[in-house]
């Protein structure tokens, strides 16, 4: 049964938890052994190694298993020397248990997702998460730990921690989107000031908060370029896209008040030849709110590993944004993606895309619908010898784009913020001793 209003804490401190600790996708004897280090991350590590790597915990609003985007290319790669657990925000239901959920991901990440019942109010979970996570720490043995926010929401239930080191990875001005909550900014201010190390999404954002810390870096979206790069190969086309007519202009991505269906419509309007891919799940706005001319054809979520084989069909990517407060700061992940992929982009004027990519000639900017359709008009009369020293020049910019550099260059940013609390630490001992 979920715990009244008032017995959280006295339940938790009597030791008589009112959850439990549930195992899913793992071994059947659920027990908390299982938060061991993988075979693969003990084979790859020498035992002074696993011992000086310590625990990364995160907590996100974004969940691991929807839309495969930046925490999932960074904490994988993480995952590959270190214990990552990755903390959800609840999931409400009606169901009157509370349990927190623990699986594990194939790239060797813990994925951990609360559950509580629903019309829990506030202050209530938030009491439920910062308890529910201290027992995590508790049957995990998490003592040497890095925390690493993309949620300043987390931060009221995890003041108390202590951390060798905390870094926020400020993906996007989430205060802007749809539906934030009102405490976020002071929440994100508060995170400001405990943070070790800040990384942003992007350029544009990294200029809106350079003076707001001291040891803040700007890391744009990264590709996986070999991934992305089989689209130009493709010889075999994904069912429910092989029988759309060409030309077509494709999207993906998470559909959400971002998108600017407007222009969507517009598009598919003035012209009815060209049929539009739209691909990603809609969030947050009406599903019934989207276009529905007879050329546009949405094709719902597809996984990461899909997408080089819808992409490859295509004969422009898009990026159809709208010019909003919640896309200000966006620094799009699939720009790089697309390019990758060999595809011709065209952006409404997102800062992040016309800086490089606009200036560089890699991408063609469109401010409304009539010069998104007089630039793939461009797209697809030019001839092969300008798409040939186009690809050339695009592969030249993206050849030190990686995921692996991105992660390497923000782990030594960690590291460097983790060294001088160790030594203060070593300095203590020797004083005592």
């Amino acid at each position: 049964m979920s715990p009244p209003e008032n017995s959280v804490n006295n339940s938790y401190s009597n030791k008589e938890r009112a959850w439990e600790i549930r195992f899913t996708s793992i071994d059947p004897a659920k027990s908390p052994s299982q938060f061991a280090s993988s075979p693969a991350l003990r084979a790859n590590l020498s035992k002074t190694e696993a011992l000086d790597a310590p625990d990364l915990v995160c907590l996100s609003h974004l969940r691991w298993n929807f839309v495969y985007q930046r925490p999932q290319h960074l904490l994988s790669r993480c995952a590959k020397s270190r214990r990552v657990f990755f903390v959800e925000e609840p999931i409400y239901s009606v169901a009157t248990d509370w349990w927190l959920d623990v699986s594990i991901h194939e790239s060797g990440v813990w994925v951990i997702v609360p559950h509580l019942t629903k019309g829990t109010s506030e202050a209530t979970a938030q009491t439920a998460q910062q308890a529910m996570l201290d027992d995590l720490f508790r049957a995990a043995e998490i003592s040497q730990y890095i925390l690493w926010y993309y949620t300043p929401m987390a931060v009221s239930f995890t003041n108390h921690l202590k951390p060798l080191a905390v870094v926020y990875d400020c993906m996007d001005e989430l205060s802007a989107f749809k539906g934030a909550h009102p405490d976020l900014k002071a929440n994100e201010n508060q995170l400001l000031k405990r943070a070790s190390v800040v990384f942003t999404g992007g350029h544009n954002l990294y200029e809106a908060k350079q003076h707001q810390h001291p040891n803040i870096h700007a890391f744009p979206s990264s590709i996986e370029k070999e991934h992305f790069a089989t689209a130009r190969n493709l010889s075999q086309e994904p069912t429910d896209q092989k029988d759309i007519p060409h030309p077509r202009l494709g999207f993906y991505g998470v559909i959400d008040e971002r998108m600017d269906i407007k222009l969507l419509g517009d598009i598919a309007q003035a012209r009815p030849d060209w049929h539009l891919v739209i691909i990603g799940p809609v969030t947050k706005i009406a599903p019934t709110t989207l276009p529905t001319h007879p050329n546009i054809h949405y094709l719902g979520g597809k996984s990461y590993q899909e997408l080089p084989a819808y992409l490859g069909g295509w004969d422009i990517a898009m990026l159809p944004f709208a010019i909003n407060e919640s896309t200000k700061f966006i620094s799009p992940t699939k720009t790089p993606e697309y390019l990758a992929a060999g595809k011709p982009v065209i952006s409404t004027p997102i800062r992040d895309v016309v800086r490089p990519y606009g200036e560089k000639g890699l991408v063609r900017i469109a401010s409304n619908s009539e010069e998104f359709v007089a630039c793939a008009q461009e797209i697809l009369s030019e001839s092969s010898d300008v798409r040939t020293k186009w690809l050339s020049q695009v592969d030249a910019f993206l050849a030190d784009n990686s995921w692996d550099n991105t992660w390497g260059e923000m782990l030594g940013l960690i590291e460097s913020a983790i060294d001088p609390k160790r030594q203060k630490a070593e300095d203590r001992i020797k004083v005592l001793s």
